[in-house]
């Protein structure tokens, strides 16, 4: 009985063994598993390139308005220093208006686009203050450059020099080229641009502390003409006309300035009233050569633009941490550290001597 039993086994045995027997280690990898394994071996590369691209810092360069020399020249210094640092991506841009509104919304977007590094300079503090504290929050960098905006938008402020430098020196600077010409005392105006610009502002705080030095000069009004340069034409006409004891006119905008200066050109008011102020030396030659300008008062804007790029670099890389003294600034050295302030240095005076000197 047995063996009939066995005889009628054997073949679904051998059935068994020959459709199912063989080991996991000797059978060939199946159609969904040599796809994978593919695919894991492609991936490996593209894993390590997107590695590689967290080395690559995205810093967005945003003006107060685009398309006008002073800024035009720091974006150039701001791309010498990423192309320097070689681990930049710049990004520069802004409005062509002035516009604080726009301003806000690319700060928006740039925080969508998960950038690194926001360099903001703020036409109107209030305005911009709620995006840049978004983009914060978000995690990325924000630091203002030659403007400042509200301390908690922003970790750092890239000063072009101390707000009190700068106000001293407009004042120094246009009463010793008065006195050069033998005007002893009068009365003197400033031409602005926006009423809400922080730094013009306090600037302006300081040049009026500045005049208590020279009591001989009064300051007879302040324009605000926005960032216009016909619209400050017209308003250092309106100056020259309703003042006549008017002895100078400072413009403290790289718009408001060159507006003064053509008003006084065109007035033929040169050697009778006097204009200083900020602006690229570029823009103020011609004037310069023409005697409606002695003086011209800035400082280096490619080596504002610079230290920007390198302030964000090392920001994001983690090379500048609060309550750092200086900052290697590579190609234009080291820079101080104040509190949250990175100093580019001290303002630079640009006359018929010197000026040709400088092309930007």
């Amino acid at each position: 009985m047995r063996k009939i039993i066995m005889l009628l086994l054997l073949p679904a045995m051998i059935c068994l063994y020959g459709c199912g027997g063989e080991s996991s280690e000797t059978r060939a990898p199946s159609k969904e598993s040599a796809p994978k394994a593919a695919q894991e071996k492609q991936e490996e590369p593209k894993a390590q390139a997107n590695e590689e691209a967290k080395d690559k810092y995205t810093v967005c360069l945003l003006p107060k308005l685009k398309g006008i020399a002073y800024f035009t020249s720091c974006a150039e210094g701001a791309k010498k220093a990423a192309a320097d640092l070689g681990d930049i991506d710049l990004i520069y841009d802004g409005p062509v208006d002035g516009s604080a509104e726009k301003q806000a919304s690319m700060i928006e977007k740039w925080t969508l686009q998960e950038v690194d590094v926001i360099c903001v300079s703020p036409n109107a503090p209030d305005v911009v203050a709620r995006a840049m504290k978004e983009a914060r929050e978000a995690g990325i960098k924000v630091i203002t450059w030659d403007a400042d905006a509200t301390p908690d938008s922003r970790s750092f402020f890239v000063n072009q020099a101390t707000a009190q430098a700068i106000g001293y020196g407009l004042v120094d600077t246009m009463v010793n080229d008065l006195k050069e010409i033998g005007v002893e005392g009068g009365e003197l105006a400033i031409v602005s641009a926006s009423a809400t610009a922080a730094n013009q502002n306090s600037w302006i705080e300081h040049m009026k502390t500045r005049l208590e030095k020279y009591p001989e000069f009064t300051l007879a009004t302040i324009k605000y003409p926005g960032e216009s340069q016909n619209k400050a034409l017209q308003d250092s006409q309106d100056l020259i006309n309703a003042f006549p004891e008017l002895k100078g006119i400072i413009g403290i905008s790289s718009v408001s300035f060159p507006g003064a200066a053509e008003a006084v050109k065109q007035l033929g008011k040169a050697g009778g009233v006097l204009v200083t102020g900020l602006s690229t030396p570029n823009d103020m030659k011609g004037y310069v050569k023409e005697g409606v300008v002695k003086s011209v008062v800035l400082w280096n804007t490619e080596d504002l633009g610079y230290l920007t790029v390198c302030t964000a670099e090392a920001l994001a890389s983690g090379k500048l941490e609060p309550g750092a003294t200086s900052l290697d600034a590579g190609a234009i050295g080291e820079k101080k550290i104040e509190g949250d302030q990175v100093l580019l240095g001290d303002i630079l005076v640009f006359n018929k001597d010197n000026i040709d000197q400088y092309d930007f």
